[in-house]
Parts: C-alpha cells; structure tokens; sequence
C-alpha cells in the first residue's frame, strides 16, 4: 500500500496548515476556521423545498453494500447499516442504497432488488431506519425527514449472476470501454429501453406503496441511465441530440408522475466525467485515451478547467427544469473507469491505480461543479458530493460550502461507514471522534472488487470481526509487498 508523493491530510492538524496545503497545491477550496455552535451552524438549519421540509443539510449517500441475498433480499449487515443511517441524524437520505429495478440489472449477485417477492423486506428495511432514528433523536424526529431509495439498472457494469463475470447491457458503444469485455457488450434496443423505462416506474410504484418519499433515477457513475446521457453516436429515438439521450429520463419520470404523482423524484448525476484511466505499475494512473479524441462520456473535462465539461449539464438541468425535475444530487466520474475522480482517495484498492493527482483536487472539483450548478439554477436543490476525503475538515468545509449557497446540502458516503455519528457529532456541537474518520484506504471497494462484502474493516468492529476480513488481508497481501 502506498501513499504516493502526496500529504496525508490527518497530518494537517490546524485550518492554517491545510489551507496553506491547498495553496501551495493550487487547489481551489477554502474552509471556516472554526465550528459554528450549533444554534448558530448552517448545517443545523432546516430546508424547505416543494413542499417538503428536512431538519439540517446533512445527507446519506446511496452505496452498495455487497451484502444482500441472491434473491435481493438484505441481510443482518445491511440492516445494521441502515439502522445507523438512522441513527447518524442526517435528516435526507438519498436512497441509503442502490437497488435494482430488474435482476439483469444488478451490478452483483448481493444487490437488492426491488420486486413482489423483497418489497416487505425492503419496506421493513426503510422502517427500521425510521425507528432507529426516532430511538435516538424522539418519537416526532421522523417528521423533517426525508428518505428517498435509489433505483438503478447497472447497465454494461451489470454482473447479477455471478460477482467476477461481466453480463453488460449498455446504452451505447465504446471503443475504449468495451475492450475490459472479452465477451462482448449487448447494445439495449429502443424497444428494449421503452420497457426499461416501464421497469423503473413499476418498481418506483412499489416504493411509494411500501412509504418511501421519493425515488432517485439514477443516471450516475456508468451505470445505463449515465451512458445514455453521452450516448451521442447512438442512433434511433434514444441517441444524438439531448433531447433523445434524455428521452428515457423523461418517460420514468411522466409514468411515475401518471402513476404515483405524489412521490418525489430526484436524479443523482455524474455532471463531469473524464476518460477512463488504467493502472501503471510504474507509477500512477494513466489516461488511456485522449480527451480531445474521445467521443463519449457526459461532461469530459480535459486538464483543471471543468467549466467547458460543465456546458453539458448545465443544458441537461435546464432540461430538467422544464419538466419541474429539482432535485438532483451531484456526483463525477465512474468508480469504475475514474475512480480518483469520483472518490478521491490516497489508497487505491487492490485492482486500481495510484492516484494522478492530489485527491484533495478531486474533492475540489465536485464542490466548485456543485457551486456552479447552485449559482446559474438557485431554484434547483442540490445535493453535494466528495466530501468524504477531507477527514477532520469535512465540517470545515462543509459549513462553508452551505453558508455560501454553494450546495443545498452535505452529501456522505464512505464517512457514513466509518464514521456514522458525525452528522450527531457535528449537530450536537460534541468532539468529534479523530479515530473513526475514514482515511480512505479502499478497502469498502477492495471488498466487493473480490466478491466479499462491503463495510469499513479497518474501523467498523463489525467488519474487523468478520470472515471476510481475513479474506480480505489474504487479498491485499500480494500488493504490499
């Protein structure tokens, strides 16, 4: 395991030294010095949008988990990391979890999936959050929160039978992409993607009768809805202009409103891309393709200047505006094909390269993209990113990114494992727990990369207790020395 030239930010112990970290660096970001009280924190304050009111700007990222049933069921451990969803007072959860609308949709053979036979499962799951968090914050605390489930269809990332064999389904070809396919990559037809669209709102109907709030129709990371979005070279109804790449977008979200016109819809998209890298066993991650030649992708951006790449979103959420679509939750890149750029971290896991570049940059990037999508759409609610990487910081910077309207909220993924109190910590006004940040050493990635469960093994006793953890070291071994 290697660190690479970069330094750790647990070793920047004041707000001076991380900032003169940054500018040194180059890098565009900026923190408070200080943690406002609580009565006084942005993060504490209350939103209102549509209707809907949430109790603070902290938000639980959708993950997968690895950990459910052949069937889509969950498990004990998934049920556990909901409970602690519940339990971390983040008061928006933007999905909790990736499920699958139909089977060959699932990116593993542990997904959940939303169907006739797991929707009291999955209803059970969504109240064991709420009771969870009613135990610990009161019996009324459930009434500014806002619990929403992410539906997905993997796409050409789908493996739903077997964890280590690829079964894609993709939206468009790829002539770097689909080299990682021996066996081939399937183009869905425009018939096949109309009855995709059917699948979702099928599956966002039994959400809202099992009491989910709203759904995301997820269009992220290079899962099928992401690749549609850059399906330009695509032809038929479903590829070319940006009217016909959103046409699947915008069928999900006319049925659901026909069908269930109450639940909320939201989107979470990757609004900047770049072109996939690969590992160098010389150093770190190269680009295997020029961005200038590459001709997929949404929003890829070439070199530090992201406003270019941003050209693409920005038109896809004016689209969206005019659908009255205001909800979107804003992420980069793929985990896998740019992870660095999605999920900044100092360790890679065990099948990916050494980051190109400081990852604090990373975490940069999906903020100021957050903010200019935040200032040209004030109406819009927005949902940050990539915050995870910033450790002790995170609050720092998250309090600031909210005080200046750069984002709505505060989205946590990879923290939400290690480090599930922090919202409560944070909120409380409570010392925050030095020892359970997530120092982004992958291993919640390297798991799933080798068919074993997703979960902080270094930090989570459950995970450091686990069968798999001994797995997990046997796995990693082989790339320390």
């Amino acid at each position: 395991m290697s660190s690479g030239p970069y330094v750790r930010v647990a070793t920047l112990k004041t707000a001076d030294a991380f900032r003169a970290h940054l500018a040194n660096r180059g890098i565009d970001l900026d923190l408070d010095d200080e943690l406002d009280q609580p009565s006084k924190s942005p993060l504490a304050e209350p939103f209102e949008a549509g209707g809907v009111r949430i109790g603070n700007r902290f938000c639980v990222l959708p993950m997968e988990g690895w950990d459910g049933t052949p069937e889509g069921l969950p498990s004990d451990l998934t049920r556990r990391r909901w409970r602690r969803f519940g339990e971390s007072g983040a008061k928006l959860i933007w999905g909790g979890e990736a499920v699958a609308v139909r089977h060959d949709g699932r990116a593993n053979p542990n997904q959940l999936l939303l169907s006739s036979c797991t929707e009291r499962a999955l209803a059970a799951l969504r109240d064991d959050l709420v009771a969870a968090h009613r135990e610990r914050f009161g019996n009324d605390a459930d009434r500014d929160l806002y619990l929403g489930l992410q539906l997905t269809h993997s796409g050409r990332f789908s493996r739903p039978n077997v964890w280590n064999l690829p079964e894609p389904l993709a939206a468009d070809t790829n002539e770097v992409l689909d080299r990682r396919f021996p066996s081939g990559v399937r183009i869905l037809a425009d018939g096949e993607i109309d009855r995709l669209a059917d699948d979702f709102v099928a599956a966002a109907k039994r959400a809202a009768m099992i009491g989910f709030q709203f759904v995301d129709i997820k269009h992220c990371h290079g899962y099928f809805g992401h690749e549609l979005l850059g399906a330009r070279g695509r032809t038929g109804r479903y590829g070319g202009s940006l009217e016909n790449r959103t046409r699947f977008l915008f069928n999900v979200v006319q049925g659901i409103r026909a069908e269930v016109p109450a639940l909320g819809i939201g989107v979470r998209v990757s609004v900047i891309d770049s072109v996939p890298y690969r590992k160098d066993p010389a150093g770190p991650g190269v680009p295997e393709t020029c961005a200038r030649h590459y001709q997929h992708g949404f929003g890829i951006f070439d070199g530090d200047d992201i406003d270019p790449a941003l050209e693409e979103s920005l038109a896809l959420v004016r689209l969206m505006r005019s659908w009255d679509l205001r909800w979107i939750c804003v992420t980069a890149g793929s985990p896998y094909y740019c992870p660095h750029v999605v999920r900044p971290a100092l360790f890679p896991p065990v099948d990916g390269y050494e980051p190109p570049e400081d990852p604090l940059a990373g975490v940069a990037r999906q903020i100021r993209a957050t903010a200019v999508l935040k200032r040209e759409f004030p109406d819009v609610v927005f949902v940050g990113s990539g915050y995870t990487y910033l450790q002790e910081w995170l609050p720092h910077v998250a309090q600031r990114t909210v005080r200046l309207g750069m984002t709505d909220f505060v989205g946590l993924g990879r923290m939400m494992l290690s480090y599930p109190d922090l919202p409560a910590d944070v909120l409380a006004g409570r010392a925050l727990k030095r020892k359970s940040f997530c120092r982004t050493f992958s291993d919640c990635t390297t798991g799933p990369r080798v068919g074993l469960v997703s979960g902080c093994y270094p930090l989570d006793p459950a995970y450091t207790q686990h069968p798999h953890h001994v797995q997990l070291k046997d796995v990693k071994a082989p790339a320390r020395t």
